[in-house]
């Protein structure tokens, strides 16, 4: 991943995450712990502002996404899928069988599906579209990209603010990758945990509401 890292220096750090992180949440497989996660690790030497980081790489993820969304909203599923068949939808290393995992998920997990989805790898450059293709209210689609993007590039980048202090740069890609796998198999597990918990409360909220009836 050298050449993210050349792209990030030779362009300027802020324009590069924004235009890279507005990639990742189109169709464009651009692994963003390659980006948000360097750019912190330079943040932490003082040549950058790490919050920055993360807003423009959110406000990237928010563009990127509204494109999917709307894309999604006015050509609907048929052409979608046309694409991910064709041969650009595979040079994106797009197929129908992530589109559909993508409207699995969303119809899993409802509109919140647009937040935790931003933590699901796959998921989260698709997710904008069954959010589109169910014409979900754009407000929320916006609100919950927000705060979901914002949350995983938050985590991407005290990744890279803690490996500063212990990684050399030329080491820096491969830690990316070994504490990237820790941080997914952490963020699978909450989501699971958050899914019970939520499924748990619904449950027990409808049972309270049918003995309510009852007497």
């Amino acid at each position: 991943m050298n050449f993210i890292t050349n792209i990030l220096n030779s362009l300027g750090w802020y324009p590069t995450v924004f235009i890279l992180m507005l990639l990742e949440s189109t169709v464009v497989p651009v692994p963003s712990e390659f980006v948000v996660t360097p750019a912190a690790y330079h943040a932490a030497s003082g040549s950058l502002n790490v919050f920055l980081v993360v807003l423009f790489a959110t406000l990237g993820a928010d563009i990127g996404a509204s494109i999917n969304y709307f894309v999604a909203l006015y050509v609907g599923r048929p052409v979608v899928y046309k694409f991910a068949n064709s041969k650009w939808g595979k040079m994106c290393l797009l197929n129908q069988e992530k589109v559909e995992r993508s409207e699995k998920y969303f119809d899993d997990h409802g509109i919140a599906a647009t937040l935790t989805g931003r933590f699901v790898p796959v998921i989260r450059h698709l997710i904008s579209i069954p959010a589109g293709l169910a014409r979900m209210n754009y407000g929320k689609f916006l609100l919950f990209t927000t705060i979901g993007a914002g949350g995983w590039h938050s985590v991407l980048a005290a990744l890279g603010w803690y490996l500063h202090a212990i990684v050399p740069e030329d080491q820096l890609n491969d830690k990316i990758s070994e504490y990237a796998e820790y941080i997914k198999i952490a963020i699978f597990a909450l989501i699971a945990i958050a899914i019970i918990y939520f499924g748990v409360k619904a449950w027990m909220k409808k049972k309270q509401k049918n003995e309510a009836k009852r007497h």
